[in-house]
């Protein structure tokens, strides 16, 4: 056996170095060691530059000073009255410049109402009690103005034609802006966008509103242009040749798909009769497409432009009146009524998929009776905002022809600010009775939903 040979480490750098002392010197400076190691550590760090904080405005610095100076007593305040109490000390100035603005004209008018004379000066305006409201009311029929006086003629006639307004355009608005509302919730493309289109009216001045539709509707504007093009090239089209394989087309198709609908119904085969059914159809309708008589037919005659805004034997005028009207404030009312949509929980339609109902019966089981609170605020919020209606129609038609669309507020304006005699009294007396007829509609409104709501 080979002898087995000692492994050598090899030495550590710089030779043999090991402490040849003794244990106790090595103790102490191991200690001193230690202690210069811990002093090391725990030395406090130089703090870092920072850059110097910028200078205040005077204006920060105004408000900055200003807060200092409130803080102390607005902190003695709140340990006096406590700090739910200091909500109301907050909204104190709000309330003194809605009190301002607001309850002090409703007093004024109030107390106007039952004044005389064309001062504006409280202290020269005589009390003349309920004369005002008689020459107001004294009609003999309030059906017929014409039998009023001339403030009871101007007032019942705003008054039916605010009426009327408010029936037809309150239920269009609330229709169209309910299926707008729902059509907008569903999850379509450019959902964001449609939205964004169908608001973008309400953030317009009812004023440009007007003016923009003025340009539209009058003799000269772009709808009666674009019915005249339209008039002339459906006439260039009828005459031309390209109409009989257009319109043969067309009339054949029509015919075939009746012929077949009326097959399936009484139950024959459709394979075989559809080849008649063509033939039959296509024959009847170059016939018709031929004859000089049927081109007669369809051509239209010369397009006369229309006034829109002035036509009195026409009732264009309401009818455009409510149209810009609604055009205006759909976008309001659609975004009430879209956030009630989203508020109504996505388990309730999974339960009625997962049960087999249709869509229809489920918006007629749950989402309309869960939209119903919030139908009723917009319905209430439009039936004022109808009352209220003047700029658009004023600025549109000036309340014509004639009085056809003059409304109960245009009324009140031109009795205090229109003409020579100014008759604060009269337009003063009015809008009391127009606010009293509102609330008695409103809380007849309120009372009858809930009525309903709870039986």
């Amino acid at each position: 056996m080979a002898a087995m040979v000692p492994v050598r480490h090899p030495p550590a750098l710089g030779g043999d170095r090991r402490d040849k002392t003794c244990p106790a010197t090595r103790i102490r400076r191991f200690h001193s060691t230690t202690q210069w190691y811990d002093r090391f550590m725990t030395a406090p760090s130089p703090a870092p530059k920072t850059a110097s904080a910028p200078a205040l405005n005077p204006v920060s610095w105004g408000w900055k000073a200003l807060g200092d100076v409130l803080d102390g007593p607005f902190r003695a305040l709140q340990g006096h009255i406590g700090a739910n109490r200091m909500a109301y000390i907050f909204l104190v100035p709000n309330l003194l410049v809605f009190s301002l603005f607001s309850f002090w004209p409703m007093i004024l008018n109030f107390y106007i109402a039952f004044t005389g004379g064309q001062s504006v000066l409280l202290a020269e305006r005589p009390f003349v009690g309920l004369s005002n409201f008689r020459e107001l009311l004294d009609c003999p029929s309030y059906l017929d103005p014409r039998t009023c006086p001339v403030a009871g003629f101007s007032f019942w006639t705003g008054l039916w034609n605010t009426l009327f307004f408010a029936v037809v355009q309150v239920p269009i608005m609330i229709v169209v802006a309910l299926v707008t509302a729902v059509v907008l919730n569903r999850d379509i493309r450019a959902r964001g966008f449609w939205r964004a289109v169908f608001f973008y009216p309400v953030m317009l001045s009812p004023v440009v509103i007007a003016v923009i539709w003025d340009w539209i509707l009058k003799r000269r504007g772009i709808l009666n242009a674009l019915l005249d093009d339209g008039t002339t090239a459906w006439n260039a089209f009828v005459g031309g040749n390209w109409f009989p394989f257009v319109g043969g087309f067309v009339i054949g198709a029509l015919l075939h798909a009746i012929a077949v609908r009326g097959l399936k119904a009484a139950g024959l085969k459709v394979t075989s009769a559809q080849i008649a059914g063509v033939g039959i159809a296509a024959a009847l309708a170059i016939l018709l497409v031929l004859s000089p008589g049927f081109r007669a037919s369809l051509t239209l005659a010369d397009y006369r432009p229309i006034n829109w805004l002035i036509d009195t034997r026409s009732g264009w005028p309401m009818f455009w009146v409510i149209f810009v009207y609604t055009w205006g404030h759909l976008g309001f009312y659609m975004l009430i009524l879209l956030a009630g949509l989203q508020a109504i929980p996505k388990d309730l339609y999974e339960a009625a998929e997962m049960d087999g109902t249709s869509k229809s019966r489920a918006f007629w089981r749950i989402t309309l009776p869960l939209l119903m609170p919030t139908m009723i605020v917009v319905l209430v919020l439009s039936l004022i905002r109808a009352f209220q209606v003047f700029d658009e129609v004023y600025v549109l038609t000036g309340g014509g022809p004639g009085q056809a669309t003059k409304m109960i507020i245009q009324h009140v304006y031109e009795s205090a600010f229109i003409g020579d005699a100014k008759r604060y009294g009269i337009a003063a007396a009015s809008s009391v009775l127009v606010a009293g007829l509102l609330l008695i509609l409103t809380l007849g409104q309120l009372a009858a939903t809930r009525k309903k709501a709870g039986g």
